[in-house]
């Protein structure tokens, strides 16, 4: 009965996994618009990010819609086929969970930000056309 469930699961996934993804294409927010030395400042600081997310993630799209409507140059690395990246989230974030921001501090520590909606407020908060300031803290 396991492996019946485990496969109408995996069937699933196959036959939803192209309508995320074409609904991600479609429904992706047009990004802000910034002065470039504004621009400049927030790609040097997305230099330090990293998201840790899987392809077909509702969860993945979700944070990934609000990069992009923040114009945020944050690299995506995929822990569902990549191993290298599967091992470093499980070793530095200490649980194999994605979404998942690794913000690298410049004065040092890593922090390993998990959830949606943790992860989107805090790119708001440090990106959104209001703030003021676009370093991490």
């Amino acid at each position: 009965m396991r492996i019946l469930i485990r496969t109408f699961f995996r069937g699933l996934r196959l036959v939803l996994a192209p309508v995320v993804l074409i609904a991600e294409k479609l429904s992706t927010p047009k990004a802000i618009e910034r002065s470039p030395e504004a621009q400049a400042e927030v790609e040097r600081t997305c230099e330090s990010l990293a998201l840790y997310q899987f392809r077909t993630c509702p969860f993945c799209v979700k944070v990934r819609k609000e990069i992009a409507r923040l114009g945020l140059p944050i690299e995506v690395r995929d822990a569902q086929l990549d191993l290298e990246h599967r091992q470093a989230l499980a070793e530095g974030g200490g649980r194999l969970k994605v979404p998942c921001l690794k913000i690298t501090r410049d004065d040092g520590p890593t922090e390993w930000l998990y959830e949606s909606d943790a992860i989107n407020a805090w790119l708001h908060r440090r990106f959104g056309e209001a703030s003021p300031q676009v370093s991490p803290q």
